[in-house]
């Protein structure tokens, strides 16, 4: 997997701080000192310390060179609570309720990166989706060029079967259910930040649909359509294609027949997805009949970088989103 060995190299050229908020889990605990041992991040785990130990003794795991901050005991609970009050209170938020949030691990996590006390977090082994994704949004918030949150996977082609050799961005394939050609055209571009960070190559941004340059009318391709255009107004300089069938994004004979004008000539390595049925469908397509390894969900969007984790994760899966979140750091996502 020559994309994600060369995500991991970047990692240790510059570690980050990276909290995890799910102590209490082995995968998480056997993940974050690997990342410290293979030297590629600065660990922080959060949570009751007591639990922590506990386990880490009973698994057999030494945490002695983690960082380990608890927040019923922390010094700093008292002033992470009035920032979180400050953030929240106009949505209804009073102090106290600030305060006893603040001892929730993952609410405390997101602050330290917020507050410049962490880089980046990673979360979703315990924790569901929405959970992650809204104390995300809430505390470490949008940038500022974007209204909202997608996600995307990265996608790892690396087997001797894979016709295509590397890794691609598939996006979004969890979390915004039925774009609208703005939303679409964000999750476009933010993908293709994406695309430049972790695959470390100028983007070609391929729109998907069921029509190839117009060969459908139906307002799903105009959809596609009018968001590639606003993507190429407002990013002139990225490469892209919409609206565009999947063989003719991926297969350069199939693009110099199909696609009037190509900006990607059928070598994408950002699939755009125009709903998340079909961003979904398509990534669960690639991991399970096409033996891809799907990274991920990864959010994308975020003033700093927090990811999310599935519930069914390994301790390799948390170790390589580890990476991703410290390259993410590295690349310096806006303030």
């Amino acid at each position: 997997m020559k994309a994600l060995h060369r995500i991991i190299e970047q990692a240790g050229i510059s570690p980050k701080k990276i909290v995890l908020c799910e102590g209490d889990d082995p995968r998480v605990l056997q993940a974050a000192v690997r990342a410290h041992e293979k030297g590629i991040a600065k660990m922080i785990i959060v949570g009751d310390l007591a639990r922590i130990k506990t386990l880490a003794s009973a698994e057999g795991i030494d945490l002695s060179q983690i960082a380990l901050v608890d927040p019923a005991d922390s010094a700093d609970s008292e002033a992470f609570a009035q920032a979180l009050f400050a953030l929240r209170k106009a949505k209804g938020m009073t102090l106290e309720q600030a305060r006893a949030k603040v001892l929730d691990p993952l609410c405390y996590a997101n602050l330290m990166v917020r507050l410049g006390y962490a880089d980046g977090s990673v979360a979703g082994a315990v924790h569901n989706t929405a959970d992650v994704v809204r104390n995300a949004i809430q505390i470490i918030g949008v940038r500022p060029q974007f209204k909202l949150v997608s996600s995307f996977f990265l996608m790892m082609l690396c087997e001797p079967f894979h016709s295509f050799k590397g890794g691609l961005i598939f996006s979004d394939c969890a979390l915004v259910v039925d774009p609208t050609a703005e939303e679409l055209s964000e999750i476009a571009m933010a993908a293709a930040d994406s695309a430049r960070q972790l695959l470390m190559e100028e983007p070609r941004i391929a729109m998907l649909s069921f029509s190839t340059s117009g060969s459908a009318h139906h307002s799903a391709v105009d959809k596609v359509t009018t968001a590639a255009r606003r993507v190429k107004d407002l990013r002139p300089e990225l490469a892209i294609d919409g609206d565009v069938q999947l063989d003719a994004a991926l297969v350069a004979e199939i693009s110099q027949r199909k696609v009037i004008g190509s900006e990607v000539n059928g070598k994408a390595n950002v699939l755009i997805f125009p709903n998340l049925d079909a961003g979904n469908i398509g990534y669960k397509m690639a991991e399970r009949v096409g033996g891809a390894v799907a990274i991920g969900p990864l959010l994308q969007g975020l003033k700093k970088p927090a990811n999310d984790l599935s519930r069914g994760c390994s301790s390799e899966d948390i170790f390589n989103v580890i990476a991703v979140t410290v390259v993410q750091a590295q690349a310096g996502m806006p303030q």
